[in-house]
């Protein structure tokens, strides 16, 4: 297939079908409308399922019965939609039921606006649901980077039986660009789905059983003790991050999404200016690539943390950072999206920034 035009949205969704999506249930809410609509037309023309469901509650509970089948399953929506789902989510991953999540963020807080925000950063990374439980989170920077992730979630999904986000924000959910769906994702030998709730007694005496409840705290506790293990394994085998100018930065930005493509042309701009200014570009927000930090040059001056938020993922930056170098924050919200020109006014009076 030749690189084509596409809207981000759209190509989310053909990207979902190339990874072997099978159904999908969701609630229409902008940005992410075109999601829904595409796969509307795509999925039943091609024998799979799509329904549009009477609210977001329903639509993550009709994934999880999906999911706990063995399906391939997915659903999509923006910030207010996903904070309705939140519930469904921490069952999907106490059952360790695979599926794919997309989240076009808008600006918030409540209802918020429609314009891009990058303000669901806690809510995708720390979970609004309950106990403990993590997504696999990832934050494509391009269009072409979300139809990767997102063909190889299912996979990454399927491998963990857990599930992923997808989390952009609305200016990639709605900008167009040139994308090649021809481009390979990581194979992966997956296990039988011998655990799916579809009738066929794998194990002899009893059917299988898609279940969060456990009365008894000892087992629930095992059941937490085992989640946590595959977290950790998660932690070690899933991390991705990408460096940027990175041979002698004399200050390091830390950026992700579109607020990473505004900053690599702000690192552009420096440069003409003198001023040599790397970044860490975070792909997975779960897990966080805290390794990174450990490449950044002992003389370095400092790191800027630019967000489309207040200032959710300096959290996990300054845990990355570890009190080795000053962190200073920018951020823009409720929808407004910074030129080039003010990453590098930031930049220039960093020390006026720093908040430890």
């Amino acid at each position: 297939m030749a690189r084509v035009l596409m809207k981000g949205n759209e190509a989310i969704a053909l990207a979902a079908i190339k990874g072997g999506v099978d159904a999908f249930y969701g609630y229409p809410i902008t940005p992410q409308n075109e999601i829904p609509e595409y796969l509307s037309k795509h999925l039943l023309a091609n024998g799979k399922v799509f329904l549009q469901s009477e609210s977001e509650v329903s639509a993550i509970n009709m994934v999880y019965g999906a999911a706990g089948a063995g399906k391939r399953v997915m659903t999509s929506s923006s910030s207010p939609g996903i904070a309705l789902k939140q519930e469904g989510i921490s069952y999907i991953a106490a059952a360790e039921l695979p599926c794919v999540i997309v989240s076009v963020m808008r600006g918030g807080p409540g209802l918020g606006g429609i314009q891009p925000s990058q303000a669901d950063y806690y809510q995708a990374t720390r979970g609004g649901g309950n106990g403990d439980y993590q997504l696999i989170v990832y934050a494509p920077e391009s269009i072409q980077e979300a139809v990767d992730v997102m063909k190889d979630s299912f996979n990454i999904a399927d491998y963990y039986r857990n599930p992923v986000m997808v989390l952009v924000d609305g200016l990639i959910g709605q900008m167009m660009e040139s994308v090649d769906f021809d481009y390979p994702v990581k194979e992966r030998k997956l296990p039988e789905k011998d655990w799916a709730t579809n009738g066929i007694i794998n194990h002899p005496g009893r059917r299988n059983v898609a279940n969060s409840l456990y009365l008894d705290p000892a087992l629930l506790e095992q059941h937490n003790f085992k989640l946590q293990a595959k977290y950790n394994q998660i932690k070690k085998n899933e991390t991705r991050f990408e460096l940027v100018n990175f041979d002698n930065p004399e200050y390091v930005i830390v950026a992700y999404g579109t607020m990473a493509r505004i900053c690599r042309s702000a690192i552009e701009m420096l440069k003409k200016d003198g001023i040599e200014v790397g970044m860490i570009r975070p792909i997975t927000l779960f897990p966080y690539p805290e390794k990174a930090f450990d490449q950044i040059p002992k003389k370095a001056k400092g790191i800027l943390t630019c967000e489309l938020s207040m200032g959710q993922m300096l959290d996990d930056v300054l845990i990355a950072n570890n009190g080795r170098h000053k962190v200073g924050f920018f951020g823009r919200t409720g929808g407004m999206v910074p030129d080039p020109e003010e990453i590098v006014d930031a930049i220039k009076s960093f020390n006026e920034r720093v908040v430890k």
